[in-house]
């Protein structure tokens, strides 16, 4: 019987391998959340670098909100994360959600991201 934590791990690991087959030299839009927080990264894999991360346990993102557990604090983050990358000059990412169903907060800071310009 598998735990809980091994189906997580076989989750992304299915959708990592399909974003890998499909992204070719895209750069990798990850998203961590947890019950209090949500945080999102951009990762260049071909040079194994972070180009630039934002979560809602930044100062600035503390100063506006008030939690980081809800889909607003999720669209400020994606929205953040999506003018840090325009900064950097970079446009087209792939959408890594994790182990993550593609609802509530996931959707909302995906969409957020799409919103401040990016494409995936």
């Amino acid at each position: 019987m598998l735990t809980k934590l091994k189906r997580n791990q076989q989750r992304q690991k299915r959708n990592r391998y399909r974003l890998r087959q499909a992204s070719g030299d895209r750069l990798r839009l990850t998203v961590h959340k947890t019950g209090a927080n949500i945080y999102a990264q951009v990762i260049d894999d071909n040079e194994h670098k972070t180009l630039c991360a934002y979560s809602s346990l930044d100062k600035e993102f503390k100063s506006k909100n008030k939690t980081g557990s809800s889909i607003a604090a999720a669209e400020a983050v994606g929205s953040q994360i999506g003018a840090q990358l325009k900064k950097l000059g970079h446009t087209k990412v792939v959408f890594d959600r994790g182990s993550y169903v593609y609802h509530g907060r996931v959707k909302a800071l995906a969409e957020s991201a799409r919103n401040a310009g990016l494409e995936f």
